[in-house]
């Protein structure tokens, strides 16, 4: 089963840019990119810029409305996703709590749908 990371976080919290403990978060990532590269179980992850950079979108009776930045009234924002695919929820579980966010962040699991089920 395919399962997302969403890695959520709070900036205030997170390591500063240029810093010792913001360089040793990102070797968390990086060794984590290739356990999970190693172990065969990659499907895909990208970290995101920030909120400042992001458009939202929605559609209402027809009318688009673009706006900045994402509607959200929490102070943990969206920074990142992995895809991986495993066999089920507890291996996913295991492989989410090596993302370094983790720490002081949260990561949400969420299966993906399959639309082509084998069968």
């Amino acid at each position: 089963m395919k399962y997302m990371f969403l890695i959520y976080s709070d900036p205030a919290l997170e390591p500063t840019y240029g810093t010792p403990e913001f360089q040793t978060m990102m070797g968390g990532y990086f060794a984590l990119n290739e356990k999970l590269k190693a172990d065969g179980v990659m499907r895909g992850g990208e970290g995101l810029k920030g909120i400042n950079t992001a458009t939202s979108l929605k559609v209402r009776n027809g009318k688009i409305d673009v706006m900045d930045g994402p509607f959200a009234e929490t102070k943990e924002h969206l920074g990142g996703y992995y895809i991986i695919e495993v066999a089920d929820l507890d291996a996913a579980l295991k492989y989410a709590a090596m993302v370094p966010s983790a720490n002081h962040g949260t990561i949400e699991i969420r299966p993906l749908l399959d639309y082509n089920p084998a069968g």
